[in-house]
């Protein structure tokens, strides 16, 4: 079976250690998920969010992943714009095991962070939100 590929919108300053968690669970056997590792290591020249616009286009959903800082992160405020615009399905993703994990300012009211276990991120890639 394919594996759901996957955009990954993080706040770079802050939480880049919560992405590489996410990279080693795509690699778990059962995963139903593989990540689409686009993260601009070094800033894009010219309008950066026209150089991610297909980066999102080619994948099947977008997970946040939100800390205590991502309401903060211009970029992954513009991410989930962009997602939206696209007509693709982002869910939010809780990183931090204490404190607040805060929604990118862009998030919906209606958004919500799910806790980050195995079992719901498989049931979030499944679409069950």
């Amino acid at each position: 079976m394919a594996k759901t590929r996957v955009f990954t919108s993080f706040d770079y300053e802050h939480d880049g250690d919560l992405l590489v968690m996410l990279l080693g669970q795509a690699k778990n056997p059962d995963s139903p998920f593989e990540i689409a590792d686009w993260s601009l290591k070094e800033p894009l020249p010219g309008d950066w969010k026209e150089k991610i616009r297909p980066r999102i286009s080619a994948v099947s959903q977008i997970a946040v992943i939100c800390g205590h800082f991502t309401v903060n992160a211009a970029g992954v405020a513009a991410e989930v714009n962009i997602a939206r615009e696209l007509g693709k399905p982002y869910f939010l993703l809780g990183g931090r095991a204490t404190g607040v994990n805060k929604k990118p300012r862009t998030a919906l009211p209606s958004d919500k962070v799910y806790d980050w276990n195995w079992r719901n991120l498989k049931n979030l890639i499944a679409g069950l939100r």
